[in-house]
């Protein structure tokens, strides 16, 4: 693949994550919003409750609900869509013999599950007043660190599965490398420490409906990305043309 194409599928790529976060940040303010100021209610009437004194905002909740949301959310995308569109040009041809399409659509899914689902499911995201402020620090150390580990399994996943194929046939393959991938997980879930810091006055719903809804963000983001960026590369790599009229044709039409 030479470079004329990389830049284009990269631009390509930043214009359909552009396109998934805006989908993104709509269902975030839908479905996020609401959750994050019910919690902020509840961190405010319980330091209410016991006299604690809440620490001034530095930036307005409206501000963080509006355009701090979208700028968040949209430079994330942006840069994801890029980051994506590079593994796209590597990936494509060398994990099977699949089109375009078919090839962002398993890199989205496979970006969903390593850099989210994986992380997520140990130390899911939290709403406003989830948490001890002193074990921030600790607690952003093991996410990364599941989150690092899970890309080097997925990709040591891929590597034994293409070894495997000669021998068991891609379906073996893949389905070992899977189990293998999902052993592994499960380990490192057993071995890393647990986080849980939620206050026993918080309601067990409101969670429910938070970290639903962090992942339903996340399922858009990266599903959208994958369907539009499948397009938009398919159309850069097989462009469709447009062939003229043979002469007698032509003539033909004009009589």
């Amino acid at each position: 693949m030479n470079s004329t194409t990389v830049r284009t599928l990269l631009v390509r790529g930043m214009l359909a994550g552009l396109a998934a976060g805006l989908l993104a940040l709509v269902t975030a303010y839908f479905l996020g919003e609401s959750r994050v100021d019910a919690a902020i209610a509840f961190e405010e009437a319980h330091s209410a409750h016991h006299g604690m004194d809440m620490e001034p905002e530095l930036v307005s909740r409206s501000l963080q609900s509006t355009a701090g949301l979208a700028t968040g959310i949209l430079v994330f995308a942006i840069a994801m869509g890029g980051i994506a569109s590079l593994a796209f040009c590597f990936a494509l041809g060398r994990i099977g013999r699949f089109g375009a399409r078919a090839t962002a659509v398993m890199l989205s899914l496979a970006g969903l599950v390593t850099l989210y689902l994986v992380p997520f499911l140990k130390y899911p995201a939290n709403p406003p007043s989830v948490g001890d402020p002193d074990t921030i620090g600790k607690r952003t150390v093991l996410y990364f660190l599941l989150l690092l580990l899970a890309v080097l399994l997925a990709v040591a996943a891929v590597i034994i599965g293409k070894r495997l194929a000669p021998r068991l046939g891609n379906w073996y393959a893949a389905a070992a490398a899977g189990a293998g991938f999902v052993l592994a997980v499960g380990l490192a879930y057993a071995l890393l420490p647990a986080v849980n810091e939620v206050p026993e006055e918080f309601p067990a719903t409101l969670l429910w409906q938070f970290r639903l809804a962090a992942l339903t963000i996340q399922l858009v983001l990266w599903t959208s990305f994958g369907l539009v960026f499948g397009e938009l590369a398919e159309r850069a790599l097989h462009p469709r043309t447009t062939t003229a009229p043979a002469p007698a044709q032509a003539t033909a039409a004009a009589h």
